[in-house]
């Protein structure tokens, strides 16, 4: 079995861009990365004061289910010192599955410790506007990703700011 999977990974607690390159290169150095946007800084969703987050999108191939891709990201989030005290509140890291496929079709899951797809990523420029970076013709459900950004509020959209530092690991070949 084999799932490809999309991940939102961001923090903005501790050194979160050291923390976001550790996932890259974890995924590069265990060959499961595919694709990696560009590091974007985003306003905090949820409501909670707080500073900004650092975002970023990877593409990855692992060989088991999505249920082990979440696991890989809570891994992570582990090593990353993260705790659950406040939803939506100050993290030093997220690693969140947005979609994943087995062997090529779409899983959808209803169970709450894996819903899929993500069920608020379609709100989530921070989500949508990376992903769209990597992979153009994105499909969230049955919508374009791009279709979901013209959807968004346009202040929402533009609040995603690029910034230049790259997660892409040295030696991966992407």
């Amino acid at each position: 079995m084999t799932c490809r999977a999309v991940l939102s990974i961001g923090g903005n607690q501790g050194d979160a861009l050291a923390l976001l390159r550790g996932v890259t290169e974890a995924a590069a150095a265990e060959g499961i990365l595919r694709g990696v946007s560009s590091l974007y800084a985003t306003p905090p969703w949820g409501g909670v004061e707080q500073d900004d987050f650092l975002n970023a999108v990877l593409v990855v191939e692992h060989p088991g289910s999505p249920g082990d891709v979440l696991e890989w990201g809570f891994e992570r989030e582990r090593e990353a010192g993260r705790t659950r005290e406040v939803r939506w509140g100050p993290r030093t890291l997220d690693v969140d599955v947005v979609v994943a496929e087995e062997n090529g079709h779409p899983v959808t899951s209803a169970d709450p410790t894996l819903t899929l797809p993500h069920p608020r990523a379609r709100e989530r420029a921070f989500v949508l506007v990376p992903w769209l970076e990597i992979e153009p013709d994105a499909v969230l459900g049955s919508a374009p990703v791009r279709s979901l950004i013209g959807e968004l509020d346009p202040t929402d959209v533009t609040a995603v700011r690029r910034l230049d530092d790259s997660l892409a690991p040295e030696r991966w070949e992407g």
